[in-house]
């Protein structure tokens, strides 16, 4: 009785303290999820997005990180809470051909996802050497296999933060480049607008935001840290510092974003110079704003894909490993294979692809269709006090989750009657 008592008087000495030290520990999990929303696919949607409508679809990046902030959180709660990822947690507690059939579908965009992000390093590696899409796509794929078959979480981890510091630092130097009328762009990045024949771009921008793996991920990185369930003081210690890294990361991931549509705003759109292909765009910067800046631009879009193809790959043997109930851990046969299946058929597809630039667009598209599923599980798992316990959301999360999905499924309505009758009316 004496030790139960010492053990709860010092469990409540202190509260946490967001000192600079103590948050060191907690950043890694947001940064790998950052990375998957400023990868190739990005990259088409967003310089189409500059290229084609200027600083009008701004936006649509603001909204998209909001929605990811809450999205993020909410499925790193799940991982806390429990100790389970999406995955796991479906299995577990959803009646099974339900659990499948949204397993499956993630899986499915998983391999999307995959596809953008070797296809963009490959397309780097054209860039850069000259080197043919089908040859980069088996280099790229090469890479990113050894790199998820022979490294550990936090080995990654520390890879991913080093890629995504030195994405930002190109696109700081390109914005150095270029005249931007901030004023407007400020007001773009808030007033929702949408500019005929735009809705399949602005679904292209929510996908490459807003990705179903990242959720997947996130739940599955952070609960691999091996919390201590048990103690529901470090539970909330463990939210806590999860919500400062998310917010962190999920930023510097609205400023990367934010820039590819600056840089391409004022460089094409202002030119009056439509872009159908990454390596176009690379090619019309150097007229423009000369050969180191379409230098940097290339270099930034291979360390995006070789680091956003890591994580997918992750993400895709999370979910495969969690269809049998079990964490991801690359060690594991089900987790290998999970790798395997999001990684080999995404290259195999690539070598079919006549159109990269379009095909990287298609994927974000594919992606934003996916999403409302994915949303409804993670809704269903982190409402249940069965799943969550004391941890479950309150109705305030409930009515946001709802909110988000929502609107996806609004937008998504948007893009079929686009596609089914030409541009939206609005």
């Amino acid at each position: 009785m004496i030790k139960d008592s010492l053990r709860k008087w010092f469990a409540h000495s202190h509260k946490p303290r967001f000192t600079g030290l103590e948050i060191l520990k907690y950043i890694g999990p947001g940064m790998l999820v950052t990375v998957g929303f400023i990868d190739p696919g990005n990259w088409a949607a967003n310089v189409a997005a500059g290229a084609g409508y200027g600083y009008s679809l701004l936006w649509m990046v603001t909204l998209a990180t909001l929605m990811l902030i809450v999205l993020q959180h909410n499925a790193a709660h799940l991982g806390i809470a429990t100790g389970l990822c999406i995955s796991e947690a479906a299995v577990e507690h959803m009646k099974p051909l339900t659990a499948r059939i949204l397993l499956g579908s993630a899986m499915l965009a998983a391999i999307a996802t995959a596809l953008a992000e070797l296809l963009g390093a490959a397309i780097a590696l054209n860039m850069l050497f000259n080197l043919p899409i089908a040859y980069g796509t088996l280099i790229t794929t090469a890479f990113v296999a050894w790199m998820l078959y022979s490294n550990s979480y936090r080995r990654i981890e520390k890879f991913i933060i080093g890629f995504v510091s030195l994405i930002g630092i190109s696109f700081i130097y390109e914005l150095t480049l270029v005249d931007i009328p901030w004023a407007h762009a400020g007001a773009c990045w808030f007033t929702p607008t949408f500019p005929a024949g735009s809705i399949p771009i602005i679904m292209s921008v929510l996908g490459a935001v807003v990705m179903p793996h990242n959720l997947f991920l996130h739940s599955e990185v952070i609960q691999s840290r091996q919390w201590n369930l048990e103690n529901k003081e470090i539970i909330r210690h463990q939210l806590r510092y999860e919500f400062v890294d998310t917010l962190m990361s999920m930023l510097v991931g609205w400023g990367i974003n934010s820039a590819m549509i600056l840089v391409a705003a004022a460089t094409f759109f202002a030119q009056g110079v439509p872009v159908d292909a990454l390596e176009q765009a690379q090619a019309m910067l150097r007229p423009i704003l000369g050969n180191a800046a379409a230098v940097v631009f290339a270099i930034a879009l291979l360390l995006a894909g070789l680091s956003s193809s890591v994580t997918a790959g992750m993400a895709g043997g999370s979910i495969f490993a969690g269809i049998f109930s079990e964490p991801f851990d690359i060690k594991d046969s089900h987790s290998k294979l999970g790798v395997g299946l999001t990684l080999f058929p995404a290259a195999l597809a690539i070598l079919f692809i006549t159109s990269p630039f379009q095909g990287l667009v298609v994927s974000q598209i594919l992606l934003s269709i996916q999403l409302p599923l994915t949303i409804y599980l993670q809704l269903r798992l982190t409402s249940s006090r069965k799943v969550m316990g004391e941890f479950v959301n309150t109705p305030w999360h409930n009515t946001v989750l709802l909110g988000i999905a929502a609107i996806v499924v609004a937008l998504n309505m948007m893009l079929l009657w686009d596609t089914l009758f030409g541009a939206a009316a609005v």
